[in-house]
């Protein structure tokens, strides 16, 4: 089975931009969607964007403008760049293999106001 790994997270202030990356253990080619998804202290996870398999990409309105997904088939590597950060987006943030069971472990991303 594929595994997830995400890295990249980290403590910034607020107007700040980070990297998010997560990479797969196998292919990634053949996988319809990718998605990231974050999780903040006392909330359910909620999604935040996801590309597909042709690499259209999705964004819930509260990123919109402000992230990037992409992915990198060739890398096995799927990309969340995150601009214009605000302290709301603090959480844990994953990476999913969409409409499975496969989650990485989770990356923390801390936006100080």
């Amino acid at each position: 089975q594929v595994q997830l790994v995400e890295s990249g997270g980290g403590l910034v202030q607020a107007g700040g931009s980070l990297r998010l990356s997560c990479a797969a253990s196998g292919s990634i080619r053949y996988f319809a969607a990718m998605g990231w998804y974050r999780q903040a202290p006392g909330k359910q996870r909620e999604l935040v964007a996801f590309i597909n398999s042709g690499g259209t990409p999705n964004y819930v309105d509260a990123v919109k403008g402000r992230f990037t997904i992409s992915r990198d088939n060739a890398k096995n590597t799927v990309f969340l760049q995150m601009n214009s950060l605000k302290p709301e987006d603090t959480a844990v943030y994953y990476c999913h293999v969409q409409g499975t069971i496969i989650w990485g472990q989770g990356t923390q991303v801390t936006v100080s106001s």
